[in-house]
């Protein structure tokens, strides 16, 4: 079988929809198109789909059913979060802890909330991007109302504890959300176990659809939050506006397959990857990756390139797809504030990219990507040494 190019190696972008998951939406865009709140046959079809995705996406963060809300993607249910539970507390708790080393859905959201008066204490990462407890408690106020903390970086991978700020969350009192975007489907993630209150979590991370994504909310936290959007009332208020059944549909597929192949894909995702570091970092020098080893996402590779700009790298490998960093803000032209909030300088930053492997790359396409990037990082090197010369 001839590989196929270019190969695709930005899946913490997004991923590809699974065949599996295309199949199972089908019948919901043509035969079975119910509005799930309509009282007729077609709505209680799509109704019955909509609450068996439900609990297809609950068994997999070992959720309660009733726990999981519908949303438009992460970046929604991030900002429910923060607005919903900041407007609810308002002049009562209006201190919220989150870190610098956070999505811009979180970041972004929290900023605009410092705008309305709400203070946020962003805490500092260590040089691997990791949040520590301790430094959690050193910012915990008598009106701390949130403390919001990523569980799988986007850029480097790196893994918090979310247990251990869970359980910290939980003895002070404290509302806990984590961004779980880049963590669910990837590694295992226990809601109960890590006392979380509020997760967020998108679909097209996990292979299934782009435009629909979930908050869980822990039961007896529901009066905790308030609304942004008001209308019909579906997902008990918190979360109003007619259900996309077929993408909900494809979120509950693709999270069932998650659940029955999480271990056995993550073992081979992350020997791809290490595979693929090895062999680029044995055969060139300078080649620095950012982050921690262990402890990040399997398919995650953040590497710092030395003497070659990722902008002019990417433009000399047009067979492979990968990122500078974080898509929602590579147009910006800013050195990422992760890879700086990690201590990189401005051109550490600017000659850093982003490899991510995923459920469809294959050993024949990661051969040949590292053989890509060593020639060509080479070659790029050897002329800027020309030139010098």
């Amino acid at each position: 079988m001839t590989m196929k190019l270019p190969i695709y190696l930005d899946n913490n972008a997004t991923t590809p929809v699974d065949p599996r998951v295309l199949d199972a939406m089908m019948p919901y865009f043509i035969d079975k198109f119910g509005n799930a709140s309509s009282k007729h046959s077609f709505g209680y079809i799509a109704d019955a789909a909509v609450e068996y995705a439900r609990e297809q996406i609950a068994k997999l963060i070992n959720a309660d059913t009733n726990e999981i809300y519908f949303t438009s993607g992460a970046t929604e249910s991030i900002n429910l979060v923060h607005f919903g539970t900041a407007e609810k507390f308002l002049n009562k708790y209006n201190h919220i802890i989150s870190s610098n080393v956070e999505h811009s859905a979180s970041y972004e959201s929290l900023l605009q909330l410092q705008k309305k008066g709400i203070e946020v204490s962003f805490t500092r990462c260590d040089a691997k991007g990791f949040i520590h407890p301790e430094i959690i408690v050193d910012e915990i106020k008598a009106d701390t109302l949130l403390v919001s903390i990523i569980a799988a970086n986007n850029e480097i991978g790196t893994i918090n504890n979310i247990s251990e700020i869970g359980k910290l969350c939980r003895n002070n009192n404290i509302l806990f959300h984590t961004d779980a975007t880049q963590a669910v489907g990837k590694i295992k993630i226990d809601v109960k176990e890590m006392n979380i209150d509020f997760m967020s979590f998108s679909s097209h991370k996990i292979y299934g659809p782009k435009g629909v994504g979930a908050l869980f909310i822990r039961k007896g936290c529901e009066d905790k939050i308030l609304p942004l959007m008001f209308g019909g009332g579906q997902e008990k208020g918190i979360r109003p506006g007619t259900l996309n059944t077929p993408a909900i549909v494809g979120f509950g597929k693709a999270a069932e397959i998650c659940s029955s192949e999480l271990e056995v894909e993550s073992k081979r995702i992350r020997q791809l990857r290490d595979y693929l570091y090895k062999k680029i970092a044995s055969n060139l020098d300078s080649v620095k990756l950012n982050g921690d080893i262990e402890k990040r996402l399997p398919g995650n590779l953040n590497l710092l390139i030395s003497g070659v700009k990722s902008d002019v790298l990417i433009a000399n490998i047009r067979e492979i797809a990968f990122s500078t960093g974080a898509t929602c803000s590579s147009d910006t032209g800013k050195p990422s504030r992760i890879l700086k909030a990690i201590g990189l300088s401005d051109e550490e930053s600017k000659n850093s990219i982003r490899l991510g492997i995923g459920r469809f790359n294959t050993d024949e396409e990661i051969d040949y990507a590292a053989d890509k990037f060593v020639d060509t990082i080479s070659n790029l090197r050897m002329k800027k040494f020309q030139s010098i010369s």
